[in-house]
C-alpha cells in the first residue's frame, strides 16, 4: 500500500491513499478531469468519457492489414491452439472483427450484449449500431497468452495486388520477427505507464478544449447576429488557437486538429457553451503537477515489486512451428531427407567441448550442461525446450550424442528458424532411435 499527503493549501489533509496505479489513475479522473471534460462538453468533440474498464483492461493487440495475410494464423500461433469463431483459409475468410480475450470457458459473446458489459472496454462501440455490431464478437477461452494481452482479429482490406516477400529478405523479416515478439511480449510491463501517459495527453487536451469553448462563449452577442457571429468565429478559429497558445502558455501540438475542431463547430449551439471556470482548471493543473508526479514513482514502485511483467505461455515459450516457418527442409527440418544424422556433420567440434565439461561415465551434469548453452544467450524459456528435446532417455543429464543435439537445435533457433514442438525422427541420434520406437 502506497500514499502521500497533500501539503498544498488547496489539498485535502487526509493522505490519498491508492492500491494500484489502476486504482489511483481511475479516481484521479472521475474526480479531477471528468467533471472539465463534462463542463465543456469534451465528449461530444473529442472521445466518450472513459470508465473503470479502460484502466483495468490488459493491453491489446490489433491486427490489420490484407486478407490471407495470416492475421487469423498469427494469432493461432501466439496462442498455440483454435479459439472459438476462427477461420482460416486461402482467401478473405474472417468477416467479423473477433476480440479475443481470456474466459474461464470457451465461447463466443455477440457484439450487442458486449457493448453493455461494463467489465469491457467496449460500451463506447454501441454508438456505430447494428450494422458493426453484427459483426463484431468476443472468442473467450483460457490461454496463458490471454492472461497478460488480448488480441482483436479484423476482417482483411481487399487489395488489388498481394504483398510477395523476396527470400533475399529473409534475414531482414526473421530479425522483424524477434523485435514483434519482443514488443508485444514487454506489453504488460509497460501498461501502467502507458495508461499514465494517456491521461495526462487527455488532460492537456481537455484543458485546451476548455479555453477554445470558453473563448467562443465569451465572442457571442447575447440576443442579436448570433448566427453571422457564430460563422465568424468558426472561420477565425485559427486566430482563437494563437490567441489562446499566446494567452496561457501553450504549446501549439497540444491544439486538436484546426479543420476537424471546424466541421464539428459547425453543428453545436454556441449558445450551451460555458464560460471558463477557472476552478475546474486549477484541480487539473494540481493533478498534473502532483498527484501525476506521485503516480509515476508508484509505477516504478510497482515495475520493481513485479519485475518479470511479460507474455507468458503459447509461442512466447519459444516453441511451435508457425507462420514463421521457412519451409521444407530448413531449420529443424534440415537433413530431413539425409541418410546420415544431419547433427553428425559438427559432432567433432561439439565433442572437443563436451570433454571439458567433465563427463562422468560418458554423460555431462545439467549444471555444467546449462553453463555452456547459456553462452547462447537466449532464453531460459527457449533452453529448457532445447533441454527437454534433447535429453532423449530423460535422466536428467546428456551424454555426447545428446549434447550435441543440443548445440544443433541451439544453433537452428539463433539462425532465426522455429523449434520443433516434439524432436523429428531424423534428428535423433542413431544409437538411440530403436530405444524411442
Amino acid at each position: 500500500m502506497f500514499s502521500w499527503l497533500r501539503s498544498d493549501d488547496r489539498r485535502r489533509k487526509d493522505p490519498e491513499v491508492f492500491q494500484t496505479v489502476s486504482e489511483g489513475l481511475k479516481k484521479l479522473y472521475r474526480t479531477k478531469l471528468l467533471p472539465l471534460e463534462e463542463h465543456y462538453r469534451f465528449h461530444e468533440f473529442h472521445s466518450p468519457a472513459l470508465e473503470d474498464a479502460d484502466f483495468d483492461n490488459k493491453p491489446m493487440v490489433l491486427l490489420v492489414g490484407q486478407y490471407s495475410t495470416g492475421k487469423t494464423t498469427f494469432i493461432r500461433y501466439l496462442l498455440e491452439q483454435d479459439f472459438p469463431g476462427m477461420r482460416i483459409g486461402p482467401e478473405p475468410t474472417t468477416d467479423s472483427f473477433i476480440a479475443v480475450m481470456q474466459g474461464e470457458v470457451e465461447g463466443i459473446i455477440p457484439g450487442n450484449a458486449l457493448v453493455v458489459d461494463p467489465k469491457k472496454p467496449f460500451r463506447k462501440l454501441n454508438a456505430f449500431g447494428n450494422a458493426f455490431l453484427n459483426r463484431f464478437v468476443c472468442a473467450q477461452l483460457p490461454n496463458p497468452v490471454l492472461e497478460s494481452i488480448s488480441v482483436i482479429d479484423t476482417p482483411g482490406i481487399l487489395s488489388g495486388e498481394k504483398q510477395r516477400i523476396s527470400r533475399d529478405n529473409r534475414k531482414l523479416f526473421e530479425a522483424e520477427e524477434q523485435d514483434l515478439f519482443r514488443d508485444i511480449q514487454s506489453l504488460p510491463r509497460n501498461a501502467a505507464l502507458r495508461k499514465l501517459n494517456d491521461l495526462i495527453k487527455r488532460a492537456r487536451l481537455a484543458k485546451v478544449h476548455a479555453y477554445i469553448i470558453s473563448s467562443l462563449k465569451k465572442e457571442m452577442p447575447s440576443v442579436f447576429g448570433k448566427d453571422n457571429k457564430k460563422k465568424e468565429l468558426v472561420n477565425n478559429l485559427a486566430e482563437i488557437y494563437g490567441q489562446i497558445e499566446r494567452e496561457h502558455q501553450i504549446s501549439p501540438g497540444d491544439f486538436p486538429n484546426l479543420k476537424r475542431m471546424q466541421d464539428q463547430l459547425q453543428a453545436q449551439d454556441f449558445s450551451k457553451f460555458q464560460p471558463l471556470k477557472s476552478k475546474l482548471l486549477e484541480v487539473v493543473d494540481d493533478m498534473l503537477a502532483h498527484d501525476i508526479a506521485q503516480l509515476m514513482v508508484l509505477v516504478r514502485q510497482e515495475e520493481t515489486q513485479r519485475p518479470a511483467q511479460i507474455v507468458k505461455g503459447g509461442a512466447f515459450e519459444g516453441t511451435l512451428h508457425g507462420p514463421f516457418g521457412h519451409g521444407y527442409g530448413e531449420g529443424a527440418g534440415e537433413g530431413i531427407d539425409d541418410a546420415e544424422w544431419v547433427v553428425a556433420r559438427d559432432k567433432p567440434m561439439y565433442d572437443e567441448i563436451f570433454y571439458t565439461l567433465s563427463p562422468v561415465d560418458g554423460k555431462i551434469t545439467g549444471a555444467n550442461a546449462k553453463k555452456e548453452m547459456v553462452r547462447s544467450k537466449l532464453p531460459n524459456s527457449v533452453l529448457g525446450k532445447i533441454w527437454k528435446l534433447a535429453d532423449i532417455d530423460k535422466d536428467g543429464m546428456l551424454d555426447d550424442e545428446e549434447f550435441a543435439l543440443a548445440n544443433h537445435l541451439i544453433k537452428v533457433k539463433l539462425e532465426g528458424h522455429e523449434l520443433p514442438n516434439e524432436l523429428p525422427a531424423h534428428l535423433i541420434p542413431p544409437s538411440k532411435r530403436k530405444a524411442t520406437e
